[in-house]
């Protein structure tokens, strides 16, 4: 279980450094759009109109339709990603998703909602 994890999480950290996996949608396409939301989702999150769940989505703090639709196009990209690096791994997307989501609950900015395991949100 611990290696599957370490796996993951090197092959999600290959993806962010943009050695993409080469099966299913095209992987680059959805890292340049991932790219340039960044900016606009450090701003949601800052503002605390967002915060990271623990399935490894964002998800909405309250009612912005403009930050709705920032968060439904970041988690449909997020979950392409997931769905791929299962299939490379021979895992499932839940697996890679909450691993992921592990991660970004730890590199995280001070002042980001987070979702702990239980459900609980925090502000880092």
């Amino acid at each position: 279980m611990k290696t599957n994890f370490l796996r993951l999480v090197l092959l999600m950290t290959a993806l962010v450094f943009g050695i993409a996996p080469s099966q299913g949608q095209d992987l680059g396409a959805i890292k340049a759009r991932m790219d340039q939301r960044l900016s606009k989702l450090d701003a949601l999150k800052s503002q605390g109109a967002i915060g990271e769940n623990n399935r490894g989505l964002v998800e909405l703090r309250g009612s912005n339709a403009e930050a709705g639709d920032v968060v439904a196009a970041e988690n449909r990209d997020r979950e392409a990603v997931y769905a791929a690096l299962a299939k490379q791994t021979g895992s499932s997307p839940e697996t890679v998703a909450r691993a992921r989501a592990k991660q970004l609950a730890a590199s995280s900015a001070a002042g980001v909602w987070i979702q702990k395991d239980s459900g609980d949100w925090y502000k880092k």
